[in-house]
């Protein structure tokens, strides 16, 4: 086991990622795979690193995750709440800018459940008056 392996567990919608951050190089790998290939667009590459960014340590840490569940957008921002918490772990001092850029608190908005009697969550049958 590397030395200094800080963990954190990043989740968000349905997905769940695994995150383990060490000194190193700004290595960034996602399910044995580079950060960029595994998400497909910029934004949720981005996304996914932003912590890293707010706490100035990208090119001083490696990440290596490890997501499973939901889709991209989903999985981009587990992996984030996941570095989040390791560099949380890694220094505490981090923590007051890492809340302050929102990379802390987990986003609680989950898909509502479809209701019976109903075509979706909301959704309602047409109402006809006569």
């Amino acid at each position: 086991m590397a030395a200094n392996v800080f963990t954190g567990t990043g989740r968000r919608k349905t997905s769940t990622a695994r995150v383990r951050i060490t000194e190193g190089s700004g290595k960034l790998t996602v399910n044995d795979r580079e950060f960029e290939d595994y998400f497909s667009h910029d934004n949720f590459a981005k996304q996914a690193y932003a912590p890293l960014l707010t706490a100035q340590l990208r090119e001083k840490i490696d990440v290596t995750a490890t997501v499973a569940g939901g889709g991209v957008a989903g999985q981009a921002g587990a992996v984030a709440h996941g570095i989040a918490r390791a560099l949380q772990k890694m220094n505490p001092e981090l923590r007051a800018a890492l809340k302050k850029a929102g990379h802390i608190t987990r986003d609680p908005r989950e898909k509502e459940r479809k209701k019976p009697g109903q075509p979706g969550a909301r959704k309602r049958f047409q109402f006809s008056k006569r």
